[in-house]
């Protein structure tokens, strides 16, 4: 599980291709990182399968690729990268599983003196799930949905950015065209899920 709370910038360093997965190496702060332990990368929980130089592996298979931006990666990236959480850790964002639900695409981006407000492309698959003042995940990391257009193929929402996130995160220089990762709220999913059963009694 993780929170949305972006650790630090990565980037990525390599990228090695074997049919349709492939290895990410990945350049962050490595201290007491053990391998196959998960790290967040761009809100894609990976699995760390090696360690050196101040770098990380991580095996990325097709599934991954074809359902997150991940595939779109080249080196010299900047990645968003959380750890885990523990117990006994603050919860500063939101749960998070790190699975990505679906990809969208920056719309547009409007800069304000002290913020930017980034709208983003509402997948119909996941829009019964993003709610005004609710949380999503966009690329890996927690933020507040600030706006919702209407329901629909070319719906949209919108998040505000505070400079600490324009700086510390790849939603600093994301620009309209680009690909994010996106998780909705796990907790309306289960709700769905049980509501729809007891639904079905």
């Amino acid at each position: 599980m993780f929170t949305g709370i972006v650790a630090e910038l990565g980037e990525i360093a390599g990228i090695e291709r074997h049919g349709d997965a492939a290895q990410l190496i990945i350049r962050g702060s490595t201290d007491g990182v053990i391998t196959g332990e998960s790290i967040a990368v761009n809100g894609v929980c990976l699995t760390v399968t090696g360690l050196l130089d101040g770098t990380f592996t991580a095996d990325v298979m097709g599934e991954t690729l074809d359902r997150s931006a991940l595939g779109t990666l080249t080196i010299g990236a900047p990645v968003n990268l959380e750890r885990s959480i523990r117990l006994a850790d603050r919860l500063g964002g939101h749960l998070m599983q790190g699975h990505v639900d679906a990809t969208g695409t920056v719309i547009s981006r409007s800069p304000a003196e002290r913020w930017d407000q980034v709208r983003i492309s509402l997948p119909a698959s996941i829009s019964r799930y993003v709610v005004l003042k609710g949380s999503i995940a966009v690329d890996g990391v927690s933020l507040t949905v600030s706006a919702v257009g209407p329901p629909g193929q070319d719906s949209w929402f919108e998040v505000s950015l505070i400079p600490e996130t324009l700086k510390r995160t790849t939603m600093g220089a994301r620009q309209p065209g680009e690909s994010v990762n996106l998780e909705v709220d796990v907790i309306g999913k289960y709700v769905e899920r049980l509501l729809s059963r007891e639904a079905g009694q």
